[in-house]
């Protein structure tokens, strides 16, 4: 999702005020109360908005509470478009995470952990998550070539690994200059990771 400058139009600047009012609200109210337990009308009250609004803005409670995530593969795949497809695939998946990376901003890095934190906590967003993130799978296998290749789906899977190893090793502290190199060193470890022997 590269931004391209702030909406020209006022219909568009609130729009966007609402769309990220709704975002930060449902955070802290999905933080603090818990996701399953926080009815939407909670939320839509806290911002003062309508269901249809809401519903312009977003498909479903879950959808909201996953901005920060969908945000970060969003951009992911931009980036893996803009990519050039040579030398290894695992490279060039570990190259275009630490270009998504950079291009997210203090806010998306304050966000981001919290959400985790919420998938950890609800069994209906890890459920969410979980559909998103084989949704994502599928688009990357796409883009870098042959889906019914197993070799290339087999990577996939390896790079999400280290994905999930390196937020792994970030999420204790969260800093925010620190996850770029949590990636470098998962991936790092894969091609050792592969050879380890009983």
């Amino acid at each position: 999702m590269t931004t391209s400058g702030p909406p020209a139009t006022l219909r568009e600047r609130k729009k966007l005020r609402t769309r990220q009012a709704l975002e930060e609200t449902a955070l802290e109210i999905f933080g603090e109360h818990g996701f399953d337990t926080t009815p939407l009308d909670t939320l839509l009250e806290a911002v003062e908005v309508s269901r249809r609004t809401f519903f312009r803005n977003f498909r479903s409670k879950e959808d909201v509470a996953l901005t920060a995530v969908k945000r970060l593969w969003s951009e992911f795949l931009d980036v893996l478009d803009e990519t050039a497809k040579s030398g290894p695939l695992a490279d060039v998946f570990r190259d275009a995470m630490l270009t998504t990376l950079d291009r997210m901003d203090e806010d998306w890095y304050r966000r981001f952990p919290a959400t985790l934190r919420l998938v950890e906590e609800s069994p209906a967003l890890d459920g969410h998550s979980l559909r998103h993130c084989a949704e994502i799978k599928d688009e990357v296998i796409r883009r870098l070539g042959d889906p019914g290749r197993l070799e290339l789906r087999l990577l996939v899977e390896f790079c999400v690994a280290a994905w999930h190893c390196a937020l792994d090793e970030w999420l204790p502290g969260c800093a925010t200059g620190e996850l770029p190199g949590c990636v470098r060193r998962a991936f790092a470890a894969m091609d050792a990771s592969l050879r380890l022997e009983a």
